[in-house]
């Protein structure tokens, strides 16, 4: 039988897409089981609410992760993503099923999360970790531009008026994202989501990179998903935090601040309350 957890179940509802791949999920699951010859442990539940992901081993005694992840936009490059850094600094990709969003990957041990270091031990490795993985596709590439993920962002925005807690707030949230939005000839391919619960300790490398969600664009964007995990200094010195870490990336720290405050003030959200404002105030 196979464990469907609770939080990708919660993730699922409500989205008649996302609740056809979840009903077909077993399926699918047994199918690769039989056709990479796994054995399949139970899930983990935890930190996966996009995705089931469990570890696995394959009949040779490979130790391996099977992921299949639920219809979501931002992840749809996933498997090309891994594919494009091929394991420099990523996990490997082993096997992969486009038709069902399936992944059979390198699996990292021991596994513990970079979260686990000092918050200015993780400013060093996250910027090592993205100077290697920050590189142009060649031409022609399947990945999408940053804004066309901003434009989405927007559109939800906008249909959630009704909502906004703090509408002068939210409108100059949505000029920064129109001002950044622009491609420029140093774009890159960027991770999106990389922050510390995506990097594990692995033995074929220090740390190794999970869960990418590729675009391409500016590389100050890909500052901001740490620092937003950065709550304490962000609340307690939010410039001299986001100026210390734009420099160990070698970006511009104004970008930087601007992509902070336009993801503060504007980005989708479940519930638009004045606490959900709070970097946004200490950056306008």
């Amino acid at each position: 039988m196979t464990i469907l957890p609770e939080r990708l179940a919660a993730a699922c509802r409500g989205v008649p897409e996302r609740m056809a791949w979840f009903e077909q999920l077993p399926d699918a699951i047994q199918e690769l089981q039989r056709r990479w010859s796994l054995s399949v442990g139970l899930p983990w539940s935890r930190e996966a609410s996009c995705s089931w992901v469990a570890p696995a081993v394959r009949k040779g005694g490979t130790r391996v992760v099977l992921k299949v992840g639920m219809p979501h936009m931002e992840a749809a490059h996933e498997i090309e993503g891994l594919r494009f850094w091929d394991g420099e600094p990523t996990v490997r990709l082993l096997e992969a099923d486009r038709s069902l969003n399936a992944l059979l990957l390198e699996r990292c041990e021991p596994g513990t999360c970079l979260r686990d270091v000092p918050e200015a031990e993780q400013d060093v490795i996250l910027a090592e970790l993205l100077h290697r993985l920050w590189r142009r596709p060649p031409t022609p590439h399947p990945f999408r531009p940053l804004a066309m993920m901003i434009e989405a962002w927007v559109e939800e925005t906008l249909a959630a008026r009704a909502n906004w807690a703090d509408a002068g707030l939210v409108l100059a949230g949505l000029r920064a994202f129109e001002e950044l939005r622009s491609a420029s000839t140093d774009d890159v391919l960027l991770v999106t989501d990389l922050h510390t619960g995506n990097i594990l300790r692995a033995q074929r490398a220090p740390w190794l990179v999970i869960d990418p969600k590729p675009f391409v664009g500016d590389r100050a964007y890909d500052a901001t998903q740490h620092l937003f995990n950065c709550k304490a200094r962000m609340s307690a010195a939010p410039d001299a935090t986001i100026r210390r870490f734009a420099s160990l990336l070698d970006v511009d720290n104004e970008r930087v601040r601007m992509w902070m405050f336009a993801r503060s003030a504007a980005e989708p959200r479940e519930t638009w309350t004045d606490d959900s404002f709070a970097i946004a105030r200490s950056l306008g």
